[in-house]
């Protein structure tokens, strides 16, 4: 099954927080992770792996956070798949490697197939800004999720 893993939709959800505050804006950890209901065993890795592939600024202290190191415009949803999950690559077979790697590789009708599938989700993730993230999120109507008694 090709999915996301929970880091990876964490981390989407950190950014997403921080886009929509826009320019320059400066939060907290802990207020990124009440309002995007991210679990505090999650949030110091996440933000950990987020600042080492340069998604997020980190300022320690009181006064510090996270931020954004460039406009939201300028980062995208595959720049977090990538950064989380690494690179992309549907089937082996798209991996560049030798002649001995698969029989049908000189005369495969569906490695082809693979690659133009593969092209095209990475082509729609480089495509989604977090500033185009924020913008739907800021007008969308907030749903809280119900407590359930």
């Amino acid at each position: 099954m090709l999915k996301i893993n929970r880091q990876t939709d964490y981390a989407v959800r950190v950014l997403l927080a921080l886009a929509k505050e826009g320019k320059g804006a400066r939060l907290s950890s802990s207020q990124i992770q009440r309002e995007m209901l991210i679990p505090s065993a999650f949030m110091s890795r996440i933000v950990a792996q987020l600042a080492r592939a340069g998604l997020v600024n980190t300022f320690p202290g009181r006064e510090g956070g996270l931020m954004l190191p460039r406009p939201a415009a300028q980062i995208t949803l595959g720049d977090v798949v990538e950064a989380f999950e690494g690179p992309i690559l549907l089937s082996e077979c798209l991996q560049a490697r030798g002649e001995d790697d698969c029989p049908f590789r000189t005369n495969c009708p569906v490695s082809s197939k693979w690659g133009r599938v593969e092209v095209a989700m990475l082509r729609e993730m480089a495509a989604i800004t977090f500033e185009s993230l924020a913008q739907e999120a800021l007008a969308a109507p907030v749903k809280v999720p119900s407590m359930i008694m």
